[in-house]
């Protein structure tokens, strides 16, 4: 039986020439981040961007996000503004996302953009990504390393699985955020496009005023605003406060006891704890052959937020 865990890659000096050596032949490989792991190409490669989007069998009005090291490299793609320099020097490296504006010359591929005149930018924390990303000259287009709509990996076994070996992945162990990076759109008025580990209330008190969530998404400047996204492909049913034992329940906080068919968020009802856990017991879930899934209900504050929102389009049904 083939081990479907060989394309798992160590990282050491060796192999990070090998990595860098792959992405410059415009290959494409999985990369650990502090959020998720991302399926990383160059972004100044169409060949690259195709095979992302084959890959995860993604559509094309779907933007990718891109990844620098630091605001000198990023300078050749993108505007900055004093409000986003300051977010920036608050919240960078770390688990968000900026929406700016592009350069006219910008060698950024426009199917990285889905042909917009903006572009998603990040800055990642995780140690191993950032050496791969200084020692390289080009910038790396990175979404999520799975097949479009359905579950985040957290750790390499993660996406050996999802793509049966196919695609090479660095280990980088598992990630300590869990969900993807918070999307502030600095390109017009200043909203969340998509809520995080950083959030609104945190930013608010860095550009002095109210961010809102936005309610648009007529025109998709950001990854993950798909109505239905982050799915096992499993009924679920949300705000629950009891489960049938036949089903998953997964459960947050002490008063739940610990059965057979329960998978607890956080015992200590730890937002931040949940959102780490909330792909791995997705994917143990499934794996299990549960048909239907209730979760019961998660405070919306924090990153509480950002796991509602996970949920809630994890459990939309197919249209």
């Amino acid at each position: 039986m083939k081990n479907i865990y060989s394309n798992i890659l160590r990282f050491n000096l060796k192999n990070l020439i090998k990595i860098i050596k792959t992405l410059k032949k415009g290959r494409i490989i999985a990369l650990p981040t502090e959020t998720v792991y991302g399926l990383a190409g160059n972004a100044y490669s169409n060949e690259a961007i195709k095979k992302i989007f084959i890959s995860k069998k993604r559509i094309k009005k779907n933007p990718l996000i891109v990844h620098y090291y630091d605001l000198k490299q990023a300078s050749k793609d993108v505007i900055f503004d004093k409000k986003f320099l300051r977010v920036y020097n608050k919240f960078s490296p770390g688990p968000i996302t900026y929406i700016v504006k592009k350069k006219s010359d910008s060698r950024i591929k426009p199917i990285v953009c889905a042909n917009l005149k903006t572009v998603g930018i990040r800055f990642p924390r995780n140690k191993i990504i950032r050496k791969i990303l200084k020692n390289i000259d080009i910038p790396l287009a990175m979404p999520s390393a799975n097949k479009s709509a359905s579950i985040s990996p957290i750790n390499p076994r993660d996406v050996s699985e999802e793509f049966k070996n196919k695609i090479q992945v660095v280990d980088g162990g598992s990630s300590n955020v869990g969900i993807e990076s918070t999307v502030l759109n600095l390109a017009g008025n200043i909203s969340i496009l998509r809520p995080g580990k950083v959030t609104p209330a945190q930013i608010g008190k860095i550009l002095k005023k109210k961010i809102k969530f936005s309610s648009s998404n007529r025109i998709l400047k950001s990854p993950g605003n798909l109505r239905r996204h982050y799915s096992p492909n499993i009924l679920m049913l949300l705000n629950k406060k009891k489960c049938p034992e036949k089903y998953a329940f997964i459960t947050f906080g002490s008063k739940y006891p610990v059965t057979r068919n329960s998978f607890n968020l956080s015992k200590k009802s730890n937002l931040n704890e949940a959102a780490r856990n909330l792909y791995k017991f997705f994917r143990i879930i499934k794996k299990k052959g549960f048909k239907k899934i209730y979760v019961t209900r998660i405070p919306n504050r924090g990153i509480g937020y950002a796991i509602n929102d996970r949920l809630k389009r994890a459990s939309k049904k197919w249209n």
